[in-house]
């Protein structure tokens, strides 16, 4: 490696024009996810919204089927990772190895951890859409296939996927979902 080829650098030991570009608008960019954090509702109805034009897009254009299955597939890995406790009990030997789910009244109630956050789920779920309506601007994307076959194909992986998560859920005992932290009232 020369001298000047060190990431964001000029033969000079000085930020490049380029390198700062891109590291200020990485900056910028940050500072809108960091902003978008504590508004998880607006920001799924954009994702939603997302979602729909990338729809409407490729059902006007009638392509970029095989797009839209790869898109179809990595939301539901994502999907997956998002239902699945970051420790799984499947993996653990010794229920002193890690953060264990109780399993009667008397234990100590510990939250449900995800693989993946929320947050990044929703990052991921965006980056993904958009990633994909930019591939329909490319005709080599555009690959001919016959559709209802992928979307029968799609219907057979979620249902065989989803039951075996179901599955490990009940095996294991835990529901991915909560409703926040649970408040009692006082009768006077």
């Amino acid at each position: 490696m020369s001298e000047g080829d060190s990431a964001g650098e000029s033969i000079h030991g000085k930020p490049s024009v380029i390198g700062s570009f891109f590291t200020r608008l990485g900056q910028i960019y940050q500072s809108w996810l960091d902003k978008s954090t504590p508004f998880s509702i607006v920001r799924w109805a954009v994702t939603l919204l997302l979602t729909a034009i990338y729809m409407i897009r490729v059902y006007i254009l009638q392509g970029w089927y095989i797009v839209t299955y790869a898109l179809g597939i990595y939301h539901l890995n994502l999907f997956i990772a998002f239902l699945s406790p970051k420790v799984d009990p499947s993996m653990l030997d010794d229920a002193d190895e890690g953060p264990a789910l109780p399993t009667k009244q008397n234990e100590e109630f510990r939250p449900f951890i995800r693989r993946l956050p929320e947050f990044k789920f929703w990052h991921s779920v965006t980056k993904g859409i958009v990633i994909a309506m930019i591939c329909t601007f490319f005709e080599a994307f555009n690959v001919p296939v016959f559709w209802p076959i992928l979307v029968m194909y799609f219907i057979m992986l979620f249902c065989i996927t989803m039951k075996r998560q179901i599955k490990h859920m009940v095996k294991y005992r835990y529901l991915p979902f909560t409703h926040g932290k649970r408040t009692y009232r006082e009768d006077t």
